[in-house]
């Protein structure tokens, strides 16, 4: 089923999500003949990714569903590898998450987390973003998280591969878990109603196995939501993403330690600095296909001096400094790194941007030992080289299934994580969605189990979808809604953008709020009178004293923003 409108999208998802119908409106072609080997699961999760793994590792941490069900795990890849992943001491994956407190006191749970290595996490102190056109700034610290509870930070960044591992070395002790690697999945057909309707999969070893409930964590090509014939909509970005390990100098003794994460928002996409270690940060720089391929295919010091310059330069001279290296990319030549380094320096005397200056990037002196300057934190350490063979770049887009559930013949059926929907990386939340669906599927399964109810059931599944969906579409939205507006250049949009900014810069409860929104506090549960209620009393009155100001501008910026807006979504469309 295909929708055009986007608010026809979002409607149809809320019915899809929220409706429970036993009739089938579809027909399909029941499988006639079962092999005799058939291998009956209760669970069977397809995807070894962090999700699918995850999933697995709750489940299994539960006695009561070890007690009551079966579990079976498909993955296509060799998780051998990566169980045996062991990479050399100072070099880091280019792919890399951000996990809230939230995730890591739901991997703490379920005891996956001990067997994550945290010497290769960093905690995030500190996030500074700013517009890269009029450079105002919002600062979000961890320190402004509800004074006098336990703050371990924002988030903490890691590599994909050391979650993964982490979560495999789990389920090594939990040995009722069938892990099936490196078998793929040929085909799933509904069996016959008289065997009760439910999914056989069909593997590339020609065994089927039989799932009370199939759950797709298979990443956004989800078979298992072919299966289950669930609509999805969305769109790409016409943006792909550039990502790297860099290496950097450390902070000096009168400067933080490197726990700072860097966002500017570019018109041409938004660059991210994300610290790993005192010395290895992780770049996530989202731009232009054209743009993106003749970064990547220039000399690695050409990409080194254009990522600092990304985030000190005023964007004028960014716009002219991509275009000299897209000119030269076009005519099959490459610009060199002396020719990029001279014309950045040229740049900063136009800007006067001394030598001296946190902002001057063309002569980098890795070896300073002085007193910094003033604003030295106020952008990333400069960057000194990229880790060989870390910088690579893929696709954005924005997908969100219209329904978690399948129904009629696609019905036992459930879609966590990638298979569900997929983000804009600026928020760093596309992982944590997936995590916090697992958590929200594993307690569901657990309850049904408990009152000795059909797993695979609509029932039974229904808490979950309604928890996830509107959750998951919120932030996913906010997303979307965050790049568009960055990538508008137009005056009145950048002025309106940034007294907004600075307004908030200003709340620190409310900044708190949107951390807390982001997991960046783990669930607390709070009776009345607590510090939750503090909080709350306090963003209110501080957004109260706020609004007189905020009205001021209001009548004179919204028909501007919103026309502007709808000019933009109108041209996507």
């Amino acid at each position: 089923m295909s929708l055009t409108a986007t608010s026809t999208r979002a409607s149809r998802a809320g019915l899809n999500t929220l409706k429970f119908s036993l009739s089938t409106r579809r027909r399909r072609v029941f499988s006639t003949h079962v092999p005799s080997d058939v291998i009956d699961s209760d669970i069977v999760i397809v995807g070894g990714g962090p999700a699918g793994l995850a999933l697995a590792s709750a489940l299994g941490s539960s006695p009561s569903v070890l007690q009551n069900a079966s579990i079976t795990l498909i993955e296509g890849g060799d998780l051998s590898k990566i169980k045996a992943w062991n990479p050399a001491p100072g070099t880091f994956s280019n792919r890399v998450v951000s996990l809230t407190n939230a995730s890591q006191a739901f991997l703490k749970d379920i005891g996956a987390w001990n067997h994550v290595d945290e010497g290769r996490t960093c905690g995030v102190e500190e996030l500074q973003v700013w517009d890269g056109i009029s450079d105002a700034r919002i600062e979000f610290s961890a320190t402004e998280l509800l004074q006098g509870l336990s703050n371990p930070g924002m988030s903490r960044l890691t590599e994909n591969f050391n979650l993964q591992r982490g979560l495999l070395r789990h389920l090594d002790g939990i040995p009722e878990v069938q892990l099936l690697q490196q078998t793929k999945v040929t085909s799933i057909v509904q069996d016959s109603e008289d065997r009760g309707g439910w999914p056989l999969i069909h593997l590339d070893n020609r065994k089927v196995i039989r799932a009370r409930l199939l759950v797709g964590a298979d990443g956004f090509n989800s078979p298992v939501r072919s299966f289950a014939r669930i609509p999805s909509f969305g769109w790409a970005y016409n943006t792909q993403a550039i990502v790297a390990t860099m290496v950097h100098a450390p902070r000096g003794a009168y400067e933080g330690p490197n726990t700072t994460a860097y966002q500017r928002f570019l018109p041409t996409g938004p660059i991210a600095f994300l610290p790993l270690s005192s010395t290895v940060s992780s770049l996530v720089w989202s731009t232009k296909p054209p743009l993106a391929a003749a970064l990547l295919a220039c000399n690695l010091d050409v990409l080194v001096s254009m990522i600092n310059a990304a985030f000190r330069l005023p964007n004028v001279s960014m716009k002219y400094l991509h275009k000299r290296i897209l000119d030269a990319h076009v005519s099959g030549s490459s610009i060199s790194p002396a020719e990029i380094r001279e014309e950045i320096h040229w740049r900063e005397q136009a800007h006067a941007i001394g030598q001296n200056s946190a902002y001057a990037s063309a002569l980098i002196n890795s070896t300073s030992l002085g007193i910094p300057p003033e604003d030295s934190e106020s952008v990333p350490p400069l960057v000194t080289e990229i880790q060989p063979a870390s910088a690579a770049s893929f696709p954005l887009r924005f997908n969100h299934a219209e329904s978690y559930l399948g129904e009629g013949p696609g019905a036992r059926t459930v879609l966590v994580g990638d298979a569900a929907h997929s983000v804009h990386p600026l928020g760093g939340q596309g992982l944590n969605l997936g995590l916090a669906d697992v958590e929200c599927l594993a307690k569901c399964i657990r309850n049904s189990l408990l009152t000795g109810g059909d797993i695979g059931s609509y029932t039974a599944l229904l808490p979950y979808t309604q928890e996830r969906y509107l959750a998951n579409n919120t932030l996913m939205s906010a997303c979307d809604k965050l790049h568009k507006l960055y990538s508008i250049d137009s005056q009145p949009v950048v002025w309106a953008r940034s007294v907004g900014v600075e307004v908030l810069n200003e709340l620190d409860s409310v900044k708190a709020g949107v951390m807390m929104a982001a997991g960046a506090q783990a669930t607390v549960k709070s009776a009345p009178g607590s510090a939750w209620w503090t909080f709350a009393g306090n963003a209110v009155q501080n957004l109260a004293a706020t609004l007189h100001t905020a009205g001021i501008v209001k009548g004179a910026v919204e028909n501007v923003v919103v026309g502007s807006l709808k000019n933009l979504v109108s041209k996507e469309r």
